[in-house]
């Protein structure tokens, strides 16, 4: 099923919300609405509707439940990607196992929300990632964090610390305020980073922190 809304203009973050329970949906779309500058395109009840209304909107943001019927969600995400480079994903679940937010967010996706916190985080959630930000919900955040942390690669303790902020989506602006720096010596860390580890996009970086277990909180 789509619905199509009523254009909010060109800064507008347009959203194909995929989840299949209608009545989540109903909830979802009132809650994201609500923001002056979204807009729902078009809903979805499975993985094939959510690929197809995708290529066809080409939204900024796709929410993506994992656990739809078809085809598995976490095995159609780098196929929506390569389909609609433009398009960044929140997944929307039920699942606090971090096994599954890691998995996630190796495969490309931007956020990772739990059901229970959506009224609280999915908005959130969304405009990060609609600026190419990432964002996990913090209890499954918490529970990576406590997972033991893989080799660093030859990066310093500075490297390391610019890393896990930069996976978890922060500006460099933002991690120079955190860690008392210059932002051009958070620059100068991220190439460093970036040459070391031979990885160029931010995607790449935290995809490296998740599969290290290098993320914090």
């Amino acid at each position: 099923m789509t619905e199509d809304g009523g254009a909010r203009g060109d800064e507008a973050i347009t959203i194909v919300l995929a989840d299949d329970h209608a009545v989540v949906r109903s909830a979802l779309r009132m809650l994201l609405e609500a923001e002056p500058e979204m807009e729902v395109v078009a809903e979805a009840g499975d993985v094939e509707s959510a690929a197809r209304y995708v290529l066809g909107h080409k939204p900024r943001v796709l929410i993506l439940d994992l656990n739809m019927p078809g085809k598995p969600s976490l095995q159609a995400i780098p196929e929506i990607r390569h389909a609609s480079p433009e398009t960044r994903i929140v997944v929307l679940t039920m699942q606090e196992d971090p096994a599954f937010a890691r998995e996630a967010m190796q495969a490309g996706v931007l956020g990772y929300v739990l059901k229970e916190a959506a009224d609280g985080e999915l908005v959130r959630a969304v405009r990060m990632a609609a600026e190419d930000r990432t964002y996990l919900q913090p209890e499954v955040g918490a529970r990576l964090a406590a997972e033991p942390a893989g080799p660093p690669d030859d990066l310093t303790d500075r490297e390391l610390e610019v890393l896990r902020l930069i996976a978890l989506g922060h500006t460099n602006g933002e991690i120079a305020e955190q860690l008392f720096l210059s932002v051009r010596t958070v620059e100068s860390h991220r190439a460093h980073i970036q040459q070391k580890l031979r990885l160029t996009t931010r995607s790449e970086l935290v995809q490296y922190a998740l599969q290290r277990h290098l993320l914090d909180v």
